[in-house]
């Protein structure tokens, strides 16, 4: 099998269903939910490396494959397809959200990105998941597409935070402050 193929030599690329430019917002929501799997990848194989991130790093490689069922929805050029993306798919990750949230010291202040390499790389995740996010809102405003993507990401990306945060604290790494925040998060009530 060749991997090249020349039939986007001139701009345009395949959807299910379709033609379309290669700066399509279609194309480019899925294309950045791509990029964001291959940082995910990257923060899976750094957590690998710590005894203490073992399951974080066999979580993100289960996110691994829902982001590519998100890409697979998204790269249908008419609504009609069975999708993969389920409002359970969100749920699941509020679960780990309270989970992780709850491995983590309170915080009061806004944090930097960092402390650790794999906390550093789950904040670039956490990143480019926001801007995934936004093509998605974009490409939804203009064409049909499955709202459960936009749900997912939205959860995926505080997912993201409060995995930096537990990672940090598993690795006995303390997070960063933003030294000129206000204390802006409410302390929990015993």
């Amino acid at each position: 099998m060749k991997i090249y193929t020349r039939t986007g030599d001139k701009g345009q690329t395949s959807l299910i269903g379709g033609r379309v430019r290669k700066d399509d917002i279609r194309v480019e929501a899925y294309g950045t939910i791509d990029e964001l799997n291959a940082f995910v990848g990257q923060a899976a194989a750094e957590a690998a490396r710590h005894e203490e991130l073992k399951d974080l790093a066999e979580l993100l490689v289960d996110i691994m494959q829902e982001l590519f069922d998100c890409g697979s929805d998204l790269a249908y050029a008419s609504p009609g397809a069975p999708l993969k993306v389920t409002e359970e798919a969100a749920a699941r990750l509020e679960a780990m959200i309270d989970q992780y949230t709850e491995e983590a010291p309170e915080i009061t202040r806004f944090i930097l990105p960092g402390g650790s390499s794999v906390s550093a790389l789950l904040h670039v995740c956490r990143t480019v998941c926001r801007r995934a996010e936004r093509r998605v809102v974009t490409l939804a405003a203009e064409h049909p597409a499955n709202p459960e993507v936009q749900k997912y990401l939205n959860r995926l990306s505080d997912f993201f935070f409060a995995a930096a945060r537990a990672a940090n604290a598993k690795l006995d790494v303390p997070d960063t402050d933003y030294v000129r925040s206000a204390e802006v998060f409410r302390k929990k009530s015993k």
